[in-house]
C-alpha cells in the first residue's frame, strides 16, 4: 500500500510540473489513507515565454452608438477587438460593468438589446455595475441565460440560502496554453446606488475578504495569471476601491476596473498590481499587453484606443451595426413621438446635475410638484442622465434623460427629516455626487465650509414660511430615494401618502401642457456663507439680471439664459476677465432685439 501511495504521489507531482512550475514550493502533499491531494499555493509559472492581450471597457451605460457626447460606438469597439484577435487569438475581452442600462436603446428591452450586441462582439466575461441592477436582480439572471459569456460576481450571496448569486470566477485557457483566472467584484454601494428593493434578496459581501478567497481558489486550480474584474472604482469617498483591493490582496496581477468613470491612459500600478480603467460611454477601449516569462517574470503595458483615433481610422463592424439598426428601427416607433420644443439647452450634464442646480433639474421637479400637489419635491441629480438639446423634444429625448423608470412617491416626513435629506445630498459639495438634491416648492442655502450634517442654514418654502423641524410635510420624491437610495435614509420607512406614474411620463405631460418653463435656473440652491446670501437678498433684481451661483461660468450662464456670451460681456463692462466671476455678482442680461 505504501509503495502504491508513493507511486501515485509521484504521478501527481509530475502532472503539476507538466502544467508549469510554481514560483514557490507547493504546499506539501496531504496523504490521507489512499487519497493524495496536491494543492498549489502560488500561480504556476509558464513553461515557455508567452504573450497575450486583455481588452476592456467599463461604464458603457447602454451607449452602443457613437455620438457627440458619447464614445466611438460599440460597432467600432468590435472591429478593433476582432482585428486584434485575427492577428493573434490570445486575446481576452472583458467588461467591468454598468453596461446594460442607461439609454433608450437599452431601456425599452430591459437590456436584451445590449446583450445581443455583446454576444456578437465576443465578450469573454463581465461583472455587474450598480446600474445593471436597475431592472432588478431577476432580470440579470434571465439575461444571463441569453449571454454567450459568464457574469462574474464573487461577493454577492442570497440572504436565504447563502449561495452565490452568480458564478464567482472562471478560468480561460488561451491558444498558447496560458490559464487565466478571472473573478468578479461588485461594489457594495449597489445596495443604495440602485433601488434598494432591486437587491433586497442578496448581500454584498466584503470585496477584500472575498477577493482573498478567490485568489486562493484560483491558485489551487493551477492558473498562471489572475485578473480581478472589478466595479469598485477609484473614488476617494468610497469605502472599497480598487486601490484598496490592490493594497490589501496579494496575488492579483491585473485589476480591470469600473464605477468611477476614470480614464487611466497607461494604467495605475499599486504595489505589484496594475489597475486599468477606460473612462466611460465607450470613449476609450483599453488594451493591456501581458508578457509572462518561463523564468517567472511578468510585464504589462497598458494603452487606450481613443474615440478620436477610432472615428478617423476604424470602420464599424457590419454585424454589430446591423443589430443596432434593427433595434433602433423598432424603438423609433415609440421614441420619435414629438413632445415639444425648447429654445435653449436643457442642462442634464453629469457634472452639472451632480454639483448644482440646472434648468432641467428645476423643470423636472416643478413637473413633479404640479402633478402631486405636494408641499415640496426633492430628487437626486444622479437620476438625470442626459441633456436635451435646443430644438424638438421627442419622447426618446425624455427617456434618455430619465431612463430608470423611477416613479413618484409622496411621503409624510418631518422638517428634520427634510433637512437631513438635504444635508445628505450636499455633503460632498463642490465634488460631484449623484445624491445632489434638485428641489421644488422651496429653496435652500448652505455653507460648504461647515461640517457635514450642519451645512444648511436656511430652507424657505414658496409661501415664504421657513422650515419647521417639528412639523410634518408632504414631500414628493422618487421611489429610489423613498427607500433610502443614495443614502437618503431619512426618507426610508416614512409614511407613503400616494404614488404616481414615472417621472418620465410626468415630465412629458408637463412639457406638452406648459411648454418650457425654465430656460434658466430659478436660484433654488445657494452655496455660500450666510452673510453673502443676506447681501443678495437685500437687492431687488428684475428678470434682466442674473445672480452668479456657486460653480457658474460665464459660458454656462450664456447657455442657461440663451444670451450670447459676447453680448453679455458688452453689457457688463466691469467684467475684465471672462474667466473670473464671483458668487453673488449681478450679471446684466442683454435685452432681446
Amino acid at each position: 500500500m505504501k509503495k502504491f501511495v508513493k507511486i501515485l504521489l509521484a504521478m501527481m507531482l509530475l502532472l503539476v510540473v507538466a502544467c508549469g512550475k510554481t514560483t514557490k514550493t507547493d504546499e506539501p502533499s496531504k496523504v490521507n489513507g489512499d487519497k493524495v491531494d496536491v494543492v498549489a499555493t502560488e500561480k504556476l509559472v509558464v513553461d515557455k515565454d508567452v504573450e497575450f492581450k486583455v481588452m476592456h471597457v467599463n461604464d458603457i451605460h447602454g451607449r452602443v452608438d457613437a455620438g457627440k457626447y458619447d464614445g466611438m460606438g460599440l460597432a467600432r469597439v468590435s472591429t478593433i477587438v476582432k482585428q486584434t484577435r485575427a492577428a493573434d487569438p490570445n486575446v481576452l475581452f472583458l467588461d467591468a460593468g454598468d453596461t446594460i442600462h442607461g439609454t433608450v436603446f437599452a431601456a425599452l428591452t430591459k437590456g436584451a438589446s445590449v446583450v445581443r450586441v455583446m454576444n456578437e462582439m465576443g465578450y469573454d466575461a463581465m461583472t455587474t455595475g450598480n446600474h445593471d441592477y436597475n431592472y432588478g436582480l431577476d432580470r440579470i439572471e434571465k439575461l444571463q441565460n441569453t449571454m454567450n459569456f459568464p457574469v462574474l460576481v464573487s461577493n454577492l450571496t442570497y440572504k436565504d440560502t447563502g449561495e452565490k448569486a452568480f458564478k464567482p470566477y472562471t478560468i480561460k485557457t488561451l491558444a498558447n496554453g496560458v490559464r487565466i483566472g478571472i473573478f468578479g467584484l461588485a461594489t457594495p454601494e449597489t445596495a443604495y446606488k440602485t433601488n434598494p428593493t432591486n437587491v433586497e434578496a442578496v448581500t454584498f459581501d466584503d470585496p477584500i475578504a472575498v477577493a482573498k478567497e478567490s485568489v486562493t481558489a484560483l491558485k489551487a486550480q493551477g492558473v498562471n495569471y489572475i485578473i480581478a474584474l472589478s466595479h469598485l472604482g477609484l473614488d476617494e469617498d468610497s469605502i472599497y476601491t480598487s486601490i484598496k483591493l490592490a493594497q490589501e490582496v496579494d496575488g492579483i496581477d491585473l485589476i480591470v476596473d469600473g464605477h468611477s468613470h476614470t480614464t487611466l491612459e497607461n494604467g495605475q500600478l499599486v504595489r505589484d498590481t496594475l489597475i486599468v480603467q477606460s473612462g466611460f460611454y465607450d470613449k476609450n477601449l483599453g488594451e493591456v499587453t501581458v508578457k509572462l516569462g518561463k523564468d517567472g517574470s511578468r510585464a504589462e503595458t497598458a494603452k487606450l484606443f481613443t474615440k478620436e483615433y477610432a472615428m478617423e481610422n476604424v470602420k464599424e463592424d457590419e454585424a454589430v451595426r446591423a443589430i443596432i439598426d434593427e433595434v433602433n428601427t423598432e424603438n423609433d416607433k415609440i421614441t420619435s413621438v414629438v413632445v415639444g420644443e425648447t429654445p435653449v439647452l436643457l442642462d442634464g450634464e453629469r457634472n452639472d446635475v451632480r454639483a448644482g442646480e440646472t434648468n432641467l433639474g428645476d423643470m423636472i421637479t416643478e413637473a413633479m410638484l404640479a402633478k402631486t400637489g405636494a408641499e415640496g419635491v426633492i430628487t437626486n441629480g444622479g437620476g438625470i442622465r442626459a441633456s436635451i438639446q435646443k430644438g424638438t423634444i421627442t419622447r426618446g429625448n425624455i427617456i434618455s434623460v430619465l431612463p430608470f423608470g423611477n416613479y413618484v412617491v409622496v411621503k409624510e416626513i418631518t422638517g428634520q427629516d427634510l433637512k437631513d435629506a438635504i444635508e445628505n445630498g450636499i455633503q460632498s459639495y463642490p465634488d460631484a455626487r449623484g445624491a445632489f438634491p434638485h428641489v421644488a416648492g422651496f429653496t435652500f442655502k448652505f455653507d460648504p465650509m461647515n461640517e457635514v450634517g450642519n451645512k444648511i442654514y436656511d430652507v424657505t418654502f414658496n409661501n415664504g414660511e421657513k422650515l419647521d423641524l417639528t412639523r410634518t410635510y408632504k414631500i414628493a420624491t422618487n421611489d429610489f430615494m423613498a427607500v433610502g437610495g443614495d443614502k437618503y435614509t431619512s426618507l426610508k420607512g416614512k409614511k407613503t401618502v400616494n404614488e404616481y406614474e414615472s417621472i418620465e411620463e410626468i415630465l412629458g405631460e408637463y412639457i406638452k401642457a406648459n411648454g418650457i418653463t425654465h430656460t434658466m435656473i430659478d436660484g433654488r440652491v445657494f452655496a455660500g456663507k450666510e452673510e453673502v446670501a443676506a447681501k443678495i437678498e437685500k437687492k431687488v433684481v428684475d428678470a434682466s439680471v442674473y445672480i452668479v451661483q456657486s460653480g457658474d461660468t460665464l459660458r454656462e450662464i450664456s447657455e442657461k439664459t440663451g444670451k450670447d456670451m459676447d453680448a453679455i460681456l458688452k453689457e457688463n463692462k466691469k467684467i475684465t476677465n471672462p474667466d473670473v466671476i464671483f458668487v453673488g455678482e449681478e450679471i446684466v442680461l442683454p435685452k432681446a432685439n
